[in-house]
């Protein structure tokens, strides 16, 4: 991987190979996205300016150019869609562009609506990026044709870019690297005109090669357990054995025996409540060993006791009291009680930890006024906030380097910033006992089971009513659960008159047409394991619930479940849009394939919008005689608005198909008497390769502004699931994860 000369040149992170700083007298390792190779004797290169006309590019005078990507890459493609948009108006060169992540500031890299503020989630990075990265592009390449056009006499619109190269009738031409110091010194353009859709090149075409791909593929790619820095230490920790409990005191004798461990440190009385015992070693393996060696006594009088069950029993009684009102419309209640058929159902969904590829970890390089983190890094915002009020420095003196993430689903954007507040006390209480040394925290993955900060577990209390003829009059659904937001920074954003919008979204805004509709929620205050969005939060229960509730219905009303959903979403195109696609594609009014002998086969369907984005799903699967079942297929539709990134998008419906199919089939955290049952993949199972079905992903065809890709996959697949299941074998899935066999 090669070596990194100094912490100073290693602080400023993944950075392109023309970084000017690292260029003159160059005679290390230049830091690239894909650690690129060593470069010599570019004093003249590093002396000049490069094009840098705005937050998010810069162009060199080798024509490289550097697209700065404000949303953090964790696999889910935002690296290559950030960098399409730029490099379509800008014309570039696709092998020519890099992408490097962008420093934390949020002056210029403002991500949500609700902001200031810098971070990535809600699936929301294309749609929050589609003009600003545009606009970006096409100032540069503006500036770069102005001083083409000065050079050659010629008028600008007579010239003409196509990948990095502009070019005039007259049979002149330059690459970007040619024209980049002319460029650079006239004024930025406060419009620039951007492309019509018919005329993008890259926007919109398939085999597209990612930008994270090579450097993934090959092992160059840096995450933060491949980033070191000279004397860093490591640092294992020891955590309470319930959610709650303090430390009283530790015997660290056996731990300071073991070799090459150099300190052992204790923190609590941080924002999230959690304290520990670190092991800070030379390595991660000696540090694991300290660790263990450790002797510990914990306080457990304000530990959280409880266990799954006794927390569901709870639920239950909350469940048959009215709760704060969600969304309102008609009479639910009345009509319910006029109802011809009525159907009733509670729903039960246990905690969920998102089981990243790689788990928490965070480095952090500590001076008197200075603090400095390497990390996946998903709320900067909120991290800086956090670090620089626990630590007593302005956010500005909090710097972040953002690497590549192995994975997150939410996890990483902690409104509390729970690991890296504990990676840097972490770090500072070394530093007060006389070990100043750069501290990166590691996570076993059984620290990361256990670790809290769960998709919440829920209860549904589901109740819909339909007139003689089928037609849907009421639904009401009461929901527990404990309330991500409240309590945060976030709560005066996303919590409205105590209802927090993360718990109910995806029923309360109902798209199917019902004239009388009632939510309700109830948060309980009691329940103290940490909780955090998950790969599409709300709507992973109420798509559920939602989406086998109606069908249901549909079996109440004796109609065809395709065809029930279809009517009630008359005054929604763009679901009916997804729906009719997937039905097409999946042969929804053929037979299905004859089941093998003992078998039985069935076919469900589920349609749900999260994130802006439209999905609709048809699975099919095979139960065998002795109940066991197989997902064999699912047909996927997908409405994301205009289509960035066509493969990234396939890729991202299968992946959450695959990670809804895990939460279904296997996943969940259970407690017993405040304990986690589970500690790693041999009990929180994920989904293995030989379960995963035969997926086909088509994608509708869209004017509109696009949407995220993320998370939308995830709902539909678990309903669609459930509702196959139910055709084969008759038998209604109320609680997840399902059953291993399912019989009739």
């Amino acid at each position: 991987m090669g070596k990194i000369e100094t912490p100073d040149s290693a602080a400023r992170g993944i950075l392109n190979v023309s970084r000017r700083s690292l260029l003159k007298g160059a005679g290390g390792l230049a830091l690239g996205i894909f650690f690129a190779p060593l470069i010599r004797g570019m004093d003249a290169l590093a002396a000049a300016a490069p094009l840098e006309p705005n937050a998010f590019v810069r162009i060199d005078l080798d024509g490289s150019v550097t697209v700065l990507a404000k949303h953090l890459e964790m696999g889910q493609g935002s690296y290559t869609g950030l960098a399409t948009l730029l490099a379509e108006e800008l014309d570039a060169d696709w092998d020519k562009v890099r992408v490097e992540g962008a420093p934390a500031d949020v002056k210029r890299y403002n991500n949500f609506a609700f902001g200031p503020m810098q971070g990535t989630g809600g699936s929301t990075a294309m749609a929050n990026s589609w003009e600003q990265m545009r606009n970006a592009g096409a100032t540069a390449k503006a500036m770069l044709v102005a001083a083409a056009a000065q050079r050659w006499g010629v008028p600008a619109s007579e010239i003409r870019v196509d990948k990095s190269v502009l070019s005039h009738a007259s049979g002149r031409s330059a690459g970007f690297g040619e024209l980049v110091e002319a460029a650079a010194a006239l004024p930025v353009p406060e419009q620039v005109q951007l492309k019509d859709p018919k005329d993008f090149k890259l926007i919109g075409k398939r085999e597209l090669r990612r930008k994270d791909s090579p450097g993934k593929t090959d092992g160059s790619a840096v995450f933060t357990q491949d980033f070191k820095l000279p004397g860093m230490l490591v640092a294992v920790v020891a955590y309470p054995p319930r959610f709650g409990s303090v430390l009283r005191s530790v015997d660290s004798s056996k731990a300071k025996a073991v070799r090459d461990v150099v300190e052992v440190v204790e923190f609590r009385d941080l924002p999230h409540g959690r304290s520990g015992v670190a092991v800070l070693a030379k390595n991660t393996w000696a540090a694991r060993q300290g660790r263990d060696a450790l002797v510990i006594d914990w306080d457990e009088s304000q530990a959280f006791t409880l266990g799954s069950e006794e927390i569901l029993a709870q639920y239950r009684d909350s469940a048959g009291k009215p709760g704060l009102p969600a969304a309102s419309k008609g009479d639910a209640d009345a009509a319910l009680a006029q109802a011809a058929k009525t159907v009733e159902a509670d729903y039960e969904f246990p905690y969920l930890a998102h089981a990243a590829m790689e788990p928490m970890n965070c480095l952090v390089k500590l001076s008197s006024d200075r603090c400095e983190i390497w990390n996946g890094e998903q709320f900067q915002t909120v991290d800086q906030a956090m670090i620089s009020g626990y630590l007593g420095l302005k956010p500005e003196q909090v710097a972040l380097t953002q690497l590549y993430a192995g994975g997150s689903f939410g996890r990483r954007a902690s409104s509390v910033s729970d690991y890296l507040l504990e990676a840097v006390a972490i770090t500072k209480a070394a530093r007060d006992k006389g070990v100043d040394a750069p501290v990166k925290m590691v996570w076993t993955r059984e620290d990361d089971t256990r670790g809290g900060s769960y998709r919440p577990l829920y209860l549904h209390r589901a109740r819909i009513g339909l007139d003689e003829a089928g037609k849907l009059q009421a639904w009401h659904n009461r929901i527990v659960g404990q309330s991500i937001i409240t309590g945060t920074s976030l709560e005066p954003f996303m919590v409205k008159d105590g209802v927090d919008h993360t718990s109910v979204e995806g029923v309360s805004n109902l798209s199917y047409a019902v004239p009388n509709l009632q939510v309700e929620l109830s948060t309980p205050s009691n329940i103290k394991v940490p909780v955090l969005w998950w790969r599409s939060v709300g709507h992973t229960h109420t798509g559920y619930v939602a989406e086998t509730m109606i069908d249901e219905a549909a079996v109440a009303a004796g109609q065809d479940p395709y065809a029930y959903r279809h009517a009630l979403l008359e005054s929604h195109p763009r679901h009916r849009g997804v729906l009719e696609l997937a039905a097409k594609q999946a042969g929804w009014d053929k037979p299905l394939a004859p089941a093998g002998e003992g078998e039985k086969r069935g076919r469900g369907i589920a349609v749900h919008e999260s994130f802006g984005s439209f999905v609709a799903q048809v699975a099919e699967v095979t139960v065998k005689a002795d109940g066991s079942y197989r997902l064999d297929r699912v047909v996927c539709a997908v409405d994301c608005g205009i289509a960035i990134n066509p493969d990234v998008i396939k890729a991202q419906m299968e992946g959450g198909i695959g990670f809804g199919l895990a939460a279904a089939r296997h996943s969940a955290i259970t407690l017993k008497e405040g304990r986690v049952e589970q500690s790693n993949f041999h009990d929180f199972q994920v989904l293995r390769m030989n379960d995963m079905p035969k997926v086909e992903v088509h994608i509708v065809p869209s004017a509109e502004n696009p949407t995220g890709v993320g998370e939308p996959g995830v709902p539909p697949l678990a309903p669609a699931l459930a509702n196959a299941l139910f055709a084969a074998t008759g038998v209604r899935l109320r609680k997840l994860p399902f059953p291993a066999q399912i019989k009739a």
